[in-house]
């Protein structure tokens, strides 16, 4: 009964994939003393952590910046219907939940751990996938650039901070990802503690 509540409980974190970030990116620099702020959730990227904002212009207003400041070094237009992952994201975590309180309710111990399994593959090609993104943001850059400085790429930071000319850019999960691994985990507790029948 344990096991399966646990199953249950690792299904309804994904809930949270709806309301929260997955990955937030800070650029702060002398003429942004309180940074630059940009969240990238399972169907958006914005400047806003919270789906419940009154208005929209504070995201954009954030994007635009960015955008403006990516033109001078070449590097492409943050819009995020140029990303195709933002129309498919949300089904697939719509359809992990399910299977996930389908397996619970299923009982199969197994099943549990086919689960955490599944979630764990979807995780690493969801980070595959984000690096790859930055690495081509970060060296596919317009050679008609009014900034250009040989052999500069401006690749932001997978984990953690670098500087990039004079802006310190960082990058860390946020909770929708910390949701997801939560998830995980819980299915495999659920699998070890589920009897064997």
């Amino acid at each position: 009964m344990k096991a399966r509540l646990l199953m249950i409980v690792a299904s309804l974190l994904l809930l949270l994939l709806f309301v929260f970030p997955i990955w937030q990116i800070k650029l702060e620099a002398p003429q942004y003393p309180e940074g630059i702020n940009m969240y990238i959730w399972i169907n958006n990227i914005n400047g806003d952590k919270s789906i419940f904002a009154e208005s929209d212009e504070l995201s954009e207003h954030t994007i635009e910046n960015i955008n403006l400041l990516n033109h001078y070094i070449g590097m492409k237009h943050i819009n995020a219907s140029e990303f195709w992952e933002f129309a498919y994201f949300p089904y697939i975590i719509g359809a992990m939940l399910v299977l996930g309180l389908v397996f619970a309710f299923w009982g199969k111990r197994i099943l549990y751990l086919v689960w955490a399994g599944i979630m764990g593959v979807l995780g690493v090609l969801g980070m595959y996938d984000f690096y790859q993104w930055e690495f081509d943001y970060g060296h596919n850059l317009n050679p008609n650039a009014q900034i250009k400085i040989e052999g500069m790429a401006y690749q932001p930071p997978f984990l953690g901070g670098k500087w990039l000319l004079n802006f310190y850019a960082e990058s860390y999960p946020d909770w929708g990802t910390i949701a997801m691994i939560l998830a995980g985990l819980l299915a495999f507790v659920a699998f070890f503690i589920a009897r064997k029948k």
